[in-house]
């Protein structure tokens, strides 16, 4: 055999086959099945396994033992050959479990990259559901959260002062609130605070009040009636209240400044739809709130998420007690608002109103429940012409939600029925049964604002009876014609 160097020279071995000897060559690339060929080819034998066994002599010439070395190599070689092919195996058995570990492995991936995409999905889902838009009552607290970032802009807004005419008529009950543009109305809320000493008492910095009203404005919606507007109507009505039963001197500052905030957020973020809706609905309002006054708690809510950015914290300056009992007594002024709870708060505030007392801080919340109470649905007090296009956006804002109610199959209170209710037999039995006993309760403690609160109820309730009277005998007329006509067929 040749030398073992790195030339591509064939190897040979001379066998010794019956005294004759056979010259076989190998390849540098042969393996063991080549060799085992190679070997059957030069010796004739058939292909079977064979043993290659090195014959010694007692005597060996010269020639015979270099034949004898080289055979020695040959089996050497085969040997190194047989190793190789086991190596191959074993390298063979390795790359199938490797094989086998990286299918395992990709695998894992894969299950991994499908938990990502659920992952994602389920993160997309949520997002969707946040911006819903298609029903304005499912919604979250970080629905339209944008709304909750404060305008920069103040400076624009307004640049102009109030005529004193506006000022005098601001403390009236009779202001026409349907002559004012949206920064107008901020206007005259800013006035609001600044001519009852809120600004000045509670060290309130002028820019953030009118960033903190902007923030307010923002988060009403564009509902037919629990709007913005309808937020300045009431705090207007409780700014009248306050002139005309000259609460400054009978309440402390700080329940003015409850009974003004509560005013100014008592309606935050109202989705169009009331309370029934939420719990027959099972919005997520409903259930969060455990069907306890889901649209009040959810008012409170968004009020404290905007004074809790320090841009529009009016209440930045005062200490921590002081922060506590502010923000109980707009919690609780709130709530109060729950037609639910009408008869609760009006009969607990009759039982204390003979021995009423200024000093006893349980008075002074009942009267301010009861004061809330009354600015909340106070429109009847005001003009007729200022308060009949409430009527008008109240009923809008019904009959959406009766449709809905309808076409989710859910119930329907009568009184928001397009079908079965009007205008004037909406509005009797609220003001027989609802407005005018809680304000001429309200004047028996205040006997001064009677002929202001009391007379206009009284003239819208006669107003709307012969409304309802002259609608009864049309109908009626109605009828006597149709009878006529299907007596005149029948003849």
């Amino acid at each position: 055999m040749g030398s073992s160097s790195s030339t591509y020279r064939p190897k040979y071995v001379y066998l010794d086959i019956g005294g004759r000897i056979q010259k076989v060559a190998f390849s540098k690339y042969c393996n063991s099945r080549d060799i085992m060929e190679l070997f059957c080819i030069a010796t004739g034998l058939p292909r079977t396994p064979y043993k290659v066994i090195p014959v010694t002599t007692g005597q060996q010439t010269e020639k015979e033992e270099l034949f004898q070395n080289l055979l020695a190599q040959v089996i050497e070689q085969f040997s190194r050959v047989f190793k190789i092919d086991e190596l191959k195996t074993d390298v063979d058995n390795h790359l199938a479990m490797l094989e086998k570990r990286v299918e395992l492995e990709g695998l894992k991936v894969a299950e991994i990259e499908k938990c990502k995409s659920d992952i994602k999905k389920m993160r997309d889902e949520m997002a969707a559901r946040s911006t819903r838009t298609n029903c304005p009552c499912k919604y979250s607290f970080l629905d339209e959260s944008k709304r909750l970032v404060p305008r920069r802009d103040v400076p624009s807004y307004p640049k102009y002062m109030l005529s004193q005419e506006t000022i005098e008529a601001l403390r009236k009950p009779t202001f026409d609130v349907w002559l004012w543009e949206p920064n107008e109305m901020l206007s005259c809320l800013e006035h609001m605070y600044h001519d009852l000493g809120l600004v000045k008492d509670f060290n309130i910095n002028p820019i953030t009040l009118k960033r903190w009203l902007l923030c307010i404005h923002d988060n009403y919606r564009n509902n037919p009636f629990h709007n913005f507007r309808h937020c300045f109507c009431v705090t207007q009505m409780m700014y009248s209240m306050i002139s005309l039963c000259s609460l400054q001197v009978k309440l402390s500052q700080m329940d003015i400044l409850i009974l003004m905030t509560a005013s100014v957020c008592h309606d935050l973020d109202h989705p169009g739809y009331n309370n029934t809706y939420q719990i027959n609905a099972r919005t997520e309002l409903a259930v969060r709130y455990n069907d306890i006054s889901p649209l009040e708690n959810h008012h409170c809510a968004v009020a404290f998420q905007i004074l809790a950015q320090p841009e529009c914290n009016i209440v930045s300056h005062v200490d921590k007690e002081q922060f506590k009992r502010i923000r109980q007594g707009i919690i609780t002024l709130i709530l109060a608002t729950d037609m639910a709870r009408h008869a609760e708060i009006l009969d607990a505030f009759k039982e204390i109103l003979d021995k009423f007392d200024y000093s006893n801080e349980e008075h002074v919340t009942q009267l301010k429940m009861v004061l809330i109470k009354c600015c909340d649905i106070s429109n009847e007090v005001r003009p007729m012409e200022v308060a009949e296009p409430w009527v008008d956006c109240l009923l809008e804002e019904y009959f959406m939600q009766s449709d809905r109610e309808k076409s989710e199959g859910l119930p329907v209170a009568p009184f928001m029925d397009r079908d079965k209710v009007t205008k004037p037999t909406a509005q009797i039995g609220f003001l027989k049964f609802v407005l005018i006993p809680m304000f001429e309760t309200v004047t028996k403690l205040f006997p001064e604002v009677e002929e202001v609160l009391l007379q206009p109820l009284w003239e819208s309730r006669d107003r709307y009876e012969e409304l309802k009277q002259i609608d009864d005998a049309v109908k009626e007329l109605q009828k006597k014609n149709e009878s006529l006509a299907i007596g005149s067929k029948e003849k």
